[in-house]
């Protein structure tokens, strides 16, 4: 079986996350994104270009929670596709793309952030009575007396 592919963008998030909704009452989230570029030069050296900014769309229970959890300056990585749209601005039709995001989550590589791997919905109660089992890199490693090989 091949691999599943998806269009991708990455960016910061340029503006203020907009939920609003759609015209059939979906939730839409909206926001402009901004994307830096930079050019190699022979040297090695970066020179950092003129930003491009673009218009980024989510739907539905996606978007609500990307609402709770975007703010503008947000490095980000999205997967989904670019369509093309029209819309009026002082009475002219104007013609641009937007990039509809079906999944989106912070950039690692540009974000320190904490992961909440309790289980949604239901379980959530019952998660938080029981001891975590997540991995706390902070935490100090057990002692014991037992024997170990290899000591």
């Amino acid at each position: 079986m091949s691999i599943h592919t998806q269009e991708s963008v990455s960016g910061f998030v340029a503006s203020e996350p907009q939920l609003t909704n759609s015209t059939s009452g979906n939730p839409r989230l909206y926001f402009r994104f901004g994307q830096e570029h930079f050019r190699r030069e022979e040297d090695g050296t970066f020179t950092q270009l003129e930003t491009s900014y673009h218009h980024l769309v989510m739907f539905g229970r996606s978007a609500e929670r990307t609402s709770a959890k975007f703010a503008k300056g947000d490095n980000f990585l999205a997967e989904g596709y670019q369509r093309p749209v029209s819309y009026e601005r002082e009475g002219q039709t104007v013609e641009s793309e937007e990039f509809v995001a079906k999944r989106i989550g912070h950039d690692t590589a540009r974000t320190r952030y904490d992961v909440d791997r309790s289980p949604r919905g239901a379980d959530r109660n019952r998660a938080a009575s029981e001891p975590s089992r997540a991995f706390d890199p902070r935490a100090q490693p057990a002692v014991s007396n037992a024997p170990s090989l290899g000591r």
